[in-house]
């Protein structure tokens, strides 16, 4: 499948749980939310995947959390916020930089309409 295609099956995952819960939920409920529903439609994740940051040739384990690693090449970053800022960008960025992954998406839940809340970002 091709990557965009498997991105926007990844997002209709994604939707499904909203349409569900809406808003005003904790991020941690929407994670296990998601992970059925990528379950359901046969997608391999992982959740919660430690990212060790490299210093020095020293893998070091400073307690960094992949929300959602799918597929191995595609690194979902779950938000339940009022308003996505520059940190949370950098975050993802950040984990697709030092996993590898040259696909993200930024998904804040805490939106009226889901799209308005998802980010998709390339390295």
């Amino acid at each position: 499948m091709r990557q965009d295609q498997f991105t926007k099956k990844v997002i209709g995952c994604a939707i499904e749980v909203h349409r569900s819960l809406g808003p005003g939920l904790l991020e941690s409920t929407y994670q296990q939310c998601l992970a059925y529903e990528l379950s359901s439609q046969n997608i391999s994740f992982e959740l919660e995947v430690p990212m060790p940051v490299e210093y020095k040739s020293v893998s070091l384990d400073c307690g960094y959390r992949i929300d959602v690693l799918v597929d191995d090449r595609l690194i979902l970053e779950l938000k339940a916020v009022d308003k996505i800022i520059g940190i949370h960008k950098a975050q993802l960025l950040t984990y697709m930089k030092l996993a590898q992954i040259k696909t993200g998406l930024l998904i804040n839940f805490n939106v009226r309409k889901l799209t308005d809340g998802i980010q998709r970002f390339r390295l």
